[in-house]
């Protein structure tokens, strides 16, 4: 069963020369885990997972799950703009080993609240795994409302919501009309600790690719109830959390992960490598809070 509360790293996909690098891969979930990670997302935005075929997916989340060995949960990214494909990607995941799954909204076709309703009803009836909905209108074009969550909640499969709107107020808008029947997830590292604040359980976060001990800590101080502890750290990570999105997610983790030595330097088009400068800001920023590797 899945816990659906804590740090959770929205994992990079390393290549190298065009391929998945599984090595790195494996090397990654292990380095996640010594640091105390809560959980591991792969084959998400940060993962790339729109420009992973299918093998491919099949490979990253089988690699992640051998490598856990039930140490940690794994929720893989199965989310498309096609109902049927995510079924399918769904099942491909399920048989893969993952523990539950990461279903974005349908992007690009717009559907309405209904539409987005039945599509993850549709889904989950075929592959019933634990499901955190994906909520990010500046990447898919729609926005799944509170009133929407509160009108899917009798599908027990669906356990958590990433908000990644950027508003705290979504976050407590969902709380307040669903209770605590969703496990909500902060999906920007910035609002972690607000969103946290007003009733949260933790994050999907980038940041942690590179600093997994330093983000799985503001959760679990927020989870025990110490803000003072984890209001400190995260106002240390801020400036970090910010320039990892100078670019659009994943270039500025991957540029800063190559240069720390942590996979190769490539990414697939339509991304290409960030700016030189945007990671010169990153490490900038990473050594001015003592934490550049």
């Amino acid at each position: 069963m899945v816990d659906f509360r804590g740090a959770y790293t929205a994992l990079v996909t390393p290549l190298r020369d065009g391929a998945v690098d599984e090595d790195r891969l494996r090397e990654l979930v292990e380095r996640q885990i010594a640091a105390g990670i809560d959980g591991l997302v792969p084959c998400g935005t940060t993962g790339e997972s729109v420009t992973l075929t299918e093998d491919e997916t099949r490979r990253v989340v089988r690699a992640v799950v051998e490598q856990a060995r039930g140490r940690v949960p794994v929720v893989a990214g199965a989310g498309t703009n096609s109902t049927a494909k995510t079924i399918h990607l769904a099942r491909v995941c399920r048989e893969a080993g993952a523990d539950g799954l990461l279903l974005v909204c349908p992007y690009y076709n717009k559907p309405t609240q209904a539409g987005l309703e039945a599509h993850f009803r549709a889904v989950l009836a075929e592959v019933p795994l634990p499901a955190m909905l994906y909520n990010i209108p500046g990447r898919c074009g729609v926005d799944l409302s509170a009133e929407t969550l509160a009108r899917l909640s009798d599908v027990q499969a669906i356990v958590a919501i990433k908000e990644a709107t950027g508003n705290v107020l979504r976050a407590q808008a969902i709380l307040a009309r669903c209770g605590e029947r969703y496990a909500v997830f902060s999906g920007d590292d910035a609002l972690t600790v607000p969103m946290m604040a007003s009733g949260a359980v933790g994050v999907v976060s980038v940041t942690s690719n590179l600093l997994p001990a330093q983000v799985a800590e503001v959760a679990a101080a927020m989870l025990r109830g110490d803000l003072a502890a984890a209001r400190a750290l995260h106002l240390k990570l801020l400036p970090v959390h910010e320039a990892m999105f100078v670019e659009a997610n994943p270039g500025p983790i991957k540029g800063v992960m190559a240069r720390a030595g942590l996979l190769a330097p490539e990414i697939r088009l339509p991304m290409v490598w960030p700016e030189e400068r945007t990671v010169d800001l990153l490490e900038t920023r990473l050594r001015a809070a003592g934490l550049w590797p």
